[in-house]
């Protein structure tokens, strides 16, 4: 605990997202390792919301671990990804098992976020889609729909799933991410019966809205921003953040820099915008810190040898894929 509360990415309001490398919930040992994990969280009286990403059912004792730990004053909401991708494409994965749970977790008030992800040819028939958010938008607060992240070393692997991204003419590893055009479009016209579910791209915007927070990854007014079929409320919590939001001076943004390691970093600040413009190259996860503790967006120069894709906080845009 000491070294969470004490790493240099760790602020109060933040939320951690558990377990992004594994599945928590896909084995009896990760399984005892979580209920352990939120025990600790909430005996430290932790009170960041803590995000569960999973692929696997909610067991009995996880739930009744995730209820202990809610009694005791930490949030938990759980991303359940569900894609309608095939069983060659996900192997392993028991979607009936994971419509049963949906419906427990919507029993005991566990804030739910469907996960549908990744985009990919093989799930982006408009009518899977739109049968996938018919079976989970009543027992969810929102979606998130997230297109393929491409790193740099894993051209070779995405080509096998989708050849079209072999064209030399695209470049997937600079995108923020990759779409189906089937799919982008589904997105830019949902069906009226979804009107009430918030549909968003970005897991921020997602966290924002279940929390009761302004968005402050710097989507506001970007063309993400336009596509997310957000609520009205909250886009109004969102403009009143990026109208009035907490004054930031040159000494705060300083400080930062610092402990994140940085001290010799020279910057500019953009107090229209809330925009950070880094002079020398940073690392994204640095970049991402900065951004989402102070609420501002980062432009930098990209770090050599960097391994993680890009994302929409460093300017990348979205690449959408023509039917090969």
């Amino acid at each position: 605990m000491n070294h969470l509360l004490g790493h240099r990415y760790y602020a109060p309001h933040l939320t951690l997202a558990l377990y992004t490398s594994t599945d928590a919930l896909a084995t009896p040992e990760t399984r005892t390792h979580l209920i352990d994990l939120l025990q600790a969280l909430a005996a430290a009286e932790v009170r960041n919301p803590v995000c569960l990403v999973t692929k696997f059912p909610f067991t009995d004792d996880v739930l009744a671990a995730v209820g202990r730990a809610r009694a005791q004053g930490l949030t938990v909401i759980a991303y359940v990804s569900y894609s309608g991708l095939r069983p060659d494409h996900e192997p392993g994965i028991d979607h009936t098992a994971l419509l049963e749970t949906f419906h427990r977790l919507h029993t005991e008030a566990i804030p739910t976020v469907h996960y549908l992800r990744p985009a990919l040819p093989a799930n982006s028939d408009p009518d899977l889609l739109s049968r996938l958010l018919d079976h989970t938008s009543p027992y969810t607060r929102c979606t998130v729909v997230v297109g393929t992240k491409v790193k740099p070393s894993a051209r070779g692997q995405i080509t096998r799933l989708w050849p079209a991204l072999a064209d030399p003419h695209l470049s997937p590893e600079t995108a923020d991410s990759v779409w189906p055009r089937s799919t982008w479009a589904w997105l830019s016209n949902l069906p009226q019966r979804f009107a009430e579910h918030p549909v968003f791209q970005t897991n921020s915007c997602a966290l924002a809205y279940i929390l009761g927070r302004p968005e402050h990854a710097g989507v506001l007014h970007t063309p993400t921003c336009v596509s997310n079929q957000c609520p009205a409320p909250q886009r109004q919590r969102c403009q009143f953040q990026g109208a009035a939001g907490p004054p930031l001076t040159h000494h705060v943004i300083r400080a930062h820099l610092d402990r994140l390691g940085h001290p010799d970093t020279a910057f500019t600040y953009r107090h229209r915008t809330r925009t950070v413009i880094l002079a020398s190259p940073a690392p994204l996860t640095d970049r991402h810190n900065l951004a989402q503790v102070l609420g501002v967006t980062v432009r930098a120069p990209d770090a050599p040898c960097e391994r993680l894709w890009p994302g929409r906080l460093s300017g990348a845009q979205p690449l959408v894929v023509d039917p090969a």
